[in-house]
């Protein structure tokens, strides 16, 4: 690649998207395997665990890609100019390999099949919401602190996420390439290949929404990547 800031830039992705869903995925089957059967606390370890890496996750690879991790996330900094089209149309593939990458790490760790369809539904205008919600509120928690306090955007959206797995109904996906490489696992983390597409309608909504109202909160002054 002729663009050394771009090859990192994807490769980053690619970690960051890889590594996030290795964690999702992993500490759902460990959580899983050792709540014998408690769903609450399959859930808690779930969440801490996914925390914690969004955390480490976005500190590492923030200056080298703006640590997105998230195709929706990427479409919002292009709207506000921050983003050029030639990354976001470059992110968007390198997240959602890095995510089905990262879920066959995890299945490769627990001695599962590496290929899975999941079975695990999760559908209805109910969840439709709460993914919804989840996304608007990353979005926003994203724009608010980088407007408000940037150097504590990584805790912020751990924070955030780590509250979302709990207050939403849905569990919060609230990122399409998560969503689509999660119907690749039939684990506590799965989502039925069948009901992919309304989780993503729901979480491009929420992430509009929210790019919009964030735009008025926060108007952008100036693009922070250039090429």
């Amino acid at each position: 690649m002729r663009d050394p800031g771009l090859a990192r830039a994807l490769a980053a992705e690619f970690i960051g998207s890889a590594w996030l869903l290795a964690v999702v995925v992993g500490s759902g089957i460990m959580g899983e395997r050792l709540s014998a059967g408690n769903v609450a606390l399959a859930l808690l370890a779930n969440a801490i665990a996914t925390g914690c890496a969004l955390l480490v996750l976005i500190v590492i690879f923030a200056p080298l890609s703006g640590a997105h991790f998230n195709p929706a996330v990427s479409a919002v900094f292009w709207s506000r100019g921050e983003l050029p089209i030639r990354r976001l149309l470059a992110y968007a593939p390198a997240q959602l390999l890095g995510a089905l990458v990262g879920v066959a790490i995890a299945h490769g760790m627990f001695e599962l099949p590496i290929v899975q369809a999941s079975q695990h539904g999760r559908s209805g205008g109910a969840q439709w919401l709460g993914e919804f919600v989840a996304t608007a509120g990353l979005v926003l928690t994203i724009l608010g602190s980088i407007a408000a306090r940037p150097a504590w955007t990584p805790l912020l959206v751990a924070g955030y996420i780590t509250a979302a797995y709990w207050f939403t109904s849905s569990t919060s996906f609230a990122n399409p390439a998560v969503t689509i490489a999660r119907s690749f696992t039939d684990s506590f983390a799965g989502i039925a290949p069948g009901d992919v597409a309304g989780f993503i309608v729901a979480q491009m909504f929420g992430a509009a929404a929210a790019a919009w109202l964030g735009g008025w909160l926060w108007p952008s002054t100036e693009n922070s990547m250039k090429s």
